[in-house]
């Protein structure tokens, strides 16, 4: 009887520790490292097509650059829908906006067909601009990253709601390659690092406005 309750105890704790710490980081004030801004005030999205009204302005958002063949690299998506986007979707102000060139509309329909097959896929935006608008867009992080011939990148982006490029700046991150970006070829830097810091940004502007709330 002791054993079993022994067993149950421990179980409940490899269960509901993660969950706890979790809101911990949600509901403390100064409890947690803020994630660093690497490149303020990007560019928007404005001047960009789109079948939808996208702006990167006041939402918390997944930046990409898949390319004109974008299909060749759909495992960036699967892994980042799957491991980032399902946790996050629901809340408010969040979204993925995927930058491509003009001419990659249908395998963009195709791909969000695809990646609808398993989730609600309504905050995954694709927008379409000539290859130097994608290029300006792109090079406003100031990453030191560089776009292939196909205007394409591995690497997703993390923009907080007042245009600012958040990532890591600490000398691991920066070895590993993850000073600006995360690499969508990589289910282990998604999983491991990147969902963190999602969660990182998100905690701030629940605090944020938590604060609000109470200075009112």
């Amino acid at each position: 009887m002791a054993k079993s309750r022994k067993n149950t105890i421990v179980l409940s704790i490899l269960f509901f520790g993660p969950l706890l710490f979790y809101l911990v980081l949600l509901t403390g004030t100064n409890n947690f490292a803020k994630l660093p801004v690497l490149t303020p005030g990007i560019n928007d999205v404005e001047g960009f097509s789109s079948t939808d009204s996208v702006s990167l302005k006041k939402n918390i958002s997944v930046l990409c650059f898949f390319g004109s063949d974008l299909l060749r690299h759909k495992t960036n998506a699967l892994n980042l829908n799957e491991k980032i986007y399902k946790h996050f979707y629901g809340f408010k102000g969040f979204q993925f906006v995927i930058v491509l060139p003009k001419g990659a509309e249908e395998d963009a329909k195709q791909l969000k067909k695809e990646l609808g097959a398993t989730y609600n896929v309504d905050k995954w935006h694709f927008i379409f601009g000539d290859k130097t608008q994608v290029e300006t867009m792109f090079n406003s992080l100031k990453t030191g990253y560089k776009l292939d011939n196909y205007s394409y990148s591995p690497y997703a982006f993390i923009v907080d709601r007042e245009l600012n490029l958040r990532g890591r700046n600490d000398e691991e991150a920066a070895e590993e390659g993850l000073l600006f970006g995360y690499n969508a070829e990589s289910v282990a830097t998604v999983h491991q690092e990147m969902v963190d810091d999602v969660k990182v940004v998100m905690a701030e502007y629940r605090l944020a406005l938590k604060k609000n709330k109470r200075e009112i």
